[in-house]
């Protein structure tokens, strides 16, 4: 039995201090909670736009391959000692431009349609032996130096000369 009056301030006192620390002690709970829920909501939302992200990719990546199809489609090697002149004039032409701008690559770019439009062209190869060595690329640009060098074609005697002197110039074979 409790019935000391003198230590009910005591227990009061203690209960008071007991239930502050609850109180507390709740407070801090449902503060981590929170913390808790509020990441876990930033999670959910980083979640949802990186799935988000992923889809747009694979779109592109789709849309990518779709048009590599259709490109492949449209452009298909011409028979086999065919040319098309203008198509290898006006590529090179563009070819040139970017060239003389520095635009290795883009040159690059065209040069090869020039090839396409014309396979074996000896000027072609030249060409793109000079951009492959402009942007580095010795194994590249002795290969379609190689190739230029060793046309058959007597109207292309000049791109000949001019290979023969690009693989000297790289340390190639000699004639």
């Amino acid at each position: 039995m409790l019935t000391a009056a003198p230590n009910r301030p005591l227990c009061s006192s203690a209960m008071t201090r007991r239930t502050s620390c609850l109180a507390l002690i709740t407070s801090f709970v449902w503060v981590a909670l929170t913390m808790v829920a509020c990441q876990s909501a930033a999670l959910q939302a980083n979640q949802a736009q990186v799935e988000q992200q992923q889809k747009q990719i694979e779109q592109m990546q789709q849309q990518i391959e779709e048009i590599k199809a259709q490109n492949g489609s449209r452009t298909s090697a011409p028979p086999s000692g065919s040319c098309d002149h203008a198509v290898m004039a006006q590529a090179t032409r563009q070819g040139g431009d970017k060239f003389a701008a520095g635009d290795f690559s883009g040159a690059l770019g065209y040069y090869q349609d020039a090839l396409a439009a014309c396979p074996g062209n000896a000027r072609a190869e030249l060409n793109l032996g000079r951009a492959y060595e402009a942007l580095n690329d010795k194994g590249q640009a002795m290969s379609h130096y190689q190739s230029a060098a060793s046309s058959s074609d007597p109207g292309e005697s000049a791109a000949e000369t001019e290979a023969h002197n690009a693989i000297d110039r790289l340390g190639g074979s000699p004639r």
